[in-house]
């Protein structure tokens, strides 16, 4: 019997320890990784292993790039796979033996994929980040469950079907036709629209102002000093439509901007150069021309090439909208710079913000896209 107790009291304390031992191995394999917003909080030069998700490739302080990927040298991870903050965000500098394998040019397939990094916690473009890295893991089942909000939702495999293959004058036509005929808003509407083409992800009561950037409550709308209103990207005096439903009321050019802003740029074409303006920062003016802030360069352009490309004036009541590669323009039915207009295009490439806009004004509003966000590749096939 003595025998037997000892036995079975050996036996429960090895249970015991068994499970102590299962118990506390998660806790441990917990500790060995940072957060994403811990290594923001610890930027001391300590080498540390960081888990988060890639959402995109840093390009400058406050810049993450989400497609067209300029080469394999950096990434940025968040702790959510759908995080637009950038002050949320960790840069990684990947080093060379490296870039092959976790570079988002080579494999952009990794956005949204959970990544372990680890390296020393200090600043990448002046911004918190991860150095000298020393391994990049990918984790098993490492992608964000929760649906990404600003990811293209309409499905558009079809949609250009007929533009396959065409080039120059024969897909402008082609693409004005799949474009055509949209269903057209009445100024009025505009206002309720914007607040939902262009809400803050941050803050759903928002609505960002394009060319100021700030974030700003949908409420206050209207014509007073601060409040934002609706600016016509192509003036709508470049072709005297004004308000009139079609152009006048076309969502793929209108966005809030702030009104005092608004009132500076006028019925401006683009270009570079002028002065920069006090309240919106990073756009500049002069006399005949208005430079927006670098985010929004490429947005502007593909909202000129869009709205180039829809009025053909081939319906009574349209005008016959154009390019060319001229300021001062005035009433006539023309827009510039184009040469200028390229170059944004290629300069600021397409985001999930703006393709989530096309998604919302195609599904929910007017019914047709913007192709110069779908397919930017196709501006320098039709201005060459």
């Amino acid at each position: 019997m003595k025998l037997y107790a000892l036995c079975k009291k050996t036996w429960a304390m090895s249970l015991l320890v068994f499970a102590l031992l299962v118990s506390l191995t998660p806790v441990s394999q917990a500790a060995a990784f940072l957060s994403v917003a811990q290594a923001l909080e610890n930027q001391n030069n300590s080498v540390q292993t960081v888990k988060g998700y890639v959402v995109g490739q840093p390009t400058g302080t406050s810049t993450v790039i989400t497609s067209n990927y300029p080469n394999d040298y950096a990434l940025a991870l968040a702790d959510s796979s759908n995080e637009t903050n950038t002050d949320k965000m960790v840069y990684v500098q990947i080093p060379s033996n490296l870039r092959s394998t976790f570079g988002l040019q080579s494999h952009s397939e990794l956005k949204g994929k959970s990544l372990t990094v680890t390296g020393t916690l200090t600043p990448y473009f002046s911004h918190p980040g991860i150095k000298s890295v020393t391994s990049i893991s990918i984790e098993t089942g490492g992608t964000d469950p929760t649906p990404d909000p600003t990811e293209p939702t309409v499905p558009v495999e079809d949609y250009y079907r007929t533009a396959a293959g065409k080039t120059g004058n024969s897909l402008k036509t082609e693409l004005h036709n799949i474009i055509d005929h949209h269903t057209e808003l009445s100024y009025s509407a505009v206002w309720e629209a914007l607040k939902k083409t262009d809400e803050d992800p941050a803050n759903a009561n928002n609505v960002i102002l394009l060319y100021t950037g700030r974030s700003q409550a949908k409420s206050t709308n209207g014509g007073g000093v601060d409040d934002w209103n609706r600016e016509h990207v192509w003036a709508k005096s470049h072709g005297d439509f004004g308000t009139a439903m079609g152009p006048g009321t076309d969502l793929h050019h209108l966005r809030p901007t702030d009104v005092s802003v608004n009132s500076t740029r006028g019925n401006l074409d683009f270009d570079n150069g002028g002065t920069e303006h006090g309240e919106a920062l990073g756009n500049y003016f002069d006399s005949d021309s208005w430079e927006p802030r670098d985010e929004v360069k490429g947005d502007v352009a593909r909202m000129l090439f869009y709205m180039a490309v829809r009025y053909e004036g081939d319906v009574s009541d349209e005008p016959d909208l154009e390019l060319n590669n001229t300021v001062n323009n005035g009433t006539n039915p023309y827009h510039g710079k184009l040469s200028v207009l390229l170059q944004w295009n290629a300069q600021d490439p397409v985001d999930n913000r703006e393709r989530r806009r096309n998604d919302i004004i195609y599904s929910d509003y007017q019914h047709n896209r913007n192709p110069f966000i779908d397919h930017p590749e196709w501006v320098n096939e039709i201005w060459n």
